[in-house]
This record gives structure tokens, C-alpha cells and sequence, in this order.
């Protein structure tokens, strides 16, 4: 089934080549330095959204029997230039797979525009969300907030910016599917939208530096003792404060729904708050509360978009309501 979506799809026409394995194996071979003196296993479409973006993973074997497998992103609207040159500029300055401190990001290979195509070596382990127990992840709590901490401290210039103002925007576009689905919670939820926009207009905006805007425990890839950074797609300039408060409304929102109790992760939470405070300032506390909050916010509506996860919607808006409340009370 998802094949022949993948061969149908009229935006991306040349996904039927991507995934040939003749035609892979002739254009790797005549346009990837890695992929020289090598054979293709295996290719495999992992994720694919129809007239939007591919994801394939491709299995080669090199002449000493060495397994190497690549990670293509294909995107319908056009290579992706913008993340490739990212991710290779982070790779030779400083998060390559022999920093020391043992963040990094995945190996950048190469693109193939043909394909609308850029390539990354797949990293080997598994997402930190895998790892997320009540009394199992603190001791990698220091290390997350080392990884933001490292990333807004780059000096690459970021092409983009996403503002409170966005992050206001995207609420007030969402919370009316909501309040379509469920209109007998309209009144709440249009509370909750007012209260959002006496939050964002009443958190500081600190000076702003190049952030992942998508961070959360799947992007993180945990192989041993080193923390992959991925999927910088929307990196842009920021709050630095974003990145802390969506990874933490993300796992409020997972423990709520997988542990039936929104603080059963706060020892992670405090671990990584003190320790990007740390790092950082503490001028950056209010703002990290604030986009916490907005997190689980936007996580209503995208509790509305999964089966398994609308049963979670009204403890979502619930614990939105009480957050929403006490950050009032806290800024009188």
C-alpha cells in the first residue's frame, strides 16, 4: 500500500527512480563519495506524506563487508539545501562524531537534486523517548540541556525567525479545529486562547540565537554514552527558551497520556531546567514556564488528530487551564 502511494505520488514523480534499486545504485555510485565501491542491499520507504515529503533508508555494503546505511529526505517543494548545508556546517564545527563532549549531529553525505534529495548517515541507537521513565532518564537530564545549550551557541546564522507572535498564531489556528470537533467546550477553550495571548504578550524575549524549534525527545538519538542531535529542519533564530519549554511540555504531555500523571517526569524537568539555567541565565525561567505551556496547548489539538490520543484531550485541556491560571496569579 504505501508503495504504491510512493510511486503514484504526482508531486514527487521521480520517487519511482529513488526507490529502484538499478537506478539508486547507478546515481549513489556517480554522486556519493560514500557510497563508491559499494553495493545496495536494501531500500526501504520508512515514512512518506503524499505530496509533501519522503523518507527512505538505504542499505549498502561496501567491499570489506562494512554495512553503511543512508538516511534520504526527499521534499516535493524543492531540495532541502538549507538543512544540508546546516547540518554539514554543525559537523565540521564541533558536532562531529569525535567531539568530546559527545553531542553531535548525524553524518551529512551528500544531496542528489534529481531526487529533491539530501542524504545523512542513519545513527544507530535509540530516541530518547525510549528511555523516558519515571526513574530512568535524570541522568541524561545535564546532558540535554548541554545539547541546546550547544546549539543556540553556534555562530550560524539562521535564515528565519519564529517569534512569540508565531508561536501566538499557530494557537489561535489550531484551537478552532478544536473548538470545531468539541464545541461544548468552546467557551473554555476560547478562555484558554485569551490567557495564552496575556502569557505571551507578558513573557520576556531575551536576545535571540539560532534554535532547533523542534525539540523534543524523538529528535534525540541516544548510541551509548553520545547524544545525536536531529531533524533540524525549522532551525531558525529564536527564543532559546523555546527549545526548553517545548521539550518539556512534550513530556508532560507523555507522561500525562503513557503514566496517567503530567508530573511523573519532574525530576527531569527540574534537572533540565537548573541545568540550562546553569548554563544560560535565570532571566530565561519565565520564558521557558511560558512556552512549556504553550507546548501542551498545541498539544490539544494534536490530540484531536489521533484516535489513541483523543481520549487524552480534556485532561490536556485541564491541565492547560490550571498552568494558565497560576502563571496569572505569578505575574501579578
Amino acid at each position: 500500500m504505501l508503495l504504491n502511494l510512493v510511486v503514484n505520488d504526482s508531486k514527487m514523480p521521480f520517487l519511482s527512480a529513488a526507490i529502484d534499486l538499478v537506478q539508486v545504485e547507478e546515481c549513489f555510485s556517480r554522486c556519493l563519495l560514500i557510497a563508491q565501491n559499494t553495493r545496495l542491499q536494501k531500500v526501504e520507504v520508512i515514512r512518506h506524506k503524499p505530496g509533501r515529503r519522503c523518507l527512505i533508508e538505504y542499505e549498502l555494503i561496501n567491499d570489506f563487508g562494512q554495512k553503511i546505511t543512508l538516511i534520504g529526505k526527499v521534499r516535493a517543494k524543492g531540495t532541502d539545501f538549507r538543512s544540508y548545508e546546516l547540518q554539514r556546517s554543525l559537523w565540521e564545527t564541533g558536532f562531529g562524531d569525535d567531539s568530546v563532549d559527545g553531542i553531535s549531529v548525524p553524518e551529512p553525505v551528500g544531496v542528489i537534486p534529481e531526487w529533491q534529495m539530501w542524504l545523512q548517515r542513519k545513527v544507530e541507537g535509540v530516541t530518547f523517548t525510549q528511555l523516558l521513565t519515571p526513574n530512568n532518564c535524570v541522568f541524561w537530564a545535564e546532558r540535554i540541556a548541554k545539547a541546546a545549550h550547544k546549539l543556540h551557541a553556534t555562530n550560524i546564522l539562521p535564515r528565519r525567525s519564529h517569534t512569540m507572535n508565531d508561536e501566538l498564531r499557530i494557537l489561535h489556528e489550531r484551537i478552532p479545529l478544536v473548538i470545531q470537533k468539541y464545541p461544548q467546550w468552546q467557551e473554555r477553550l476560547e478562555k484558554v486562547l485569551a490567557e495564552c495571548d496575556y502569557l505571551g504578550n507578558n513573557t520576556p524575549e531575551p536576545k535571540l540565537c539560532g534554535i532547533h524549534r523542534d525539540f523534543y525527545p524523538d529528535q534525540l538519538i541516544i548510541n551509548n554514552e553520545r547524544l545525536y542531535l536531529i531533524d533540524l529542519d525549522l532551525y531558525c533564530q529564536g527564543n532559546p527558551a523555546l527549545d526548553i519549554g517545548n521539550f518539556i511540555g512534550h513530556i508532560q504531555e507523555y507522561s500525562l497520556r503513557v503514566f496517567g500523571n503530567s508530573g511523573d517526569l519532574c525530576d527531569l524537568e527540574t534537572s533540565l531546567i537548573e541545568k540550562f539555567i546553569e548554563l544560560t541565565s535565570n532571566d530565561l525561567r519565565v520564558a521557558i514556564a511560558s512556552y512549556s505551556t504553550l507546548t501542551l496547548v498545541r498539544h490539544i489539538h494534536v490530540s484531536t488528530l489521533f484516535l489513541e490520543r483523543s481520549f487524552f484531550t480534556e485532561a490536556l485541556l485541564n491541565l492547560c487551564e490550571q498552568r494558565l491560571n497560576i502563571q496569572r496569579i505569578s505575574f501579578k
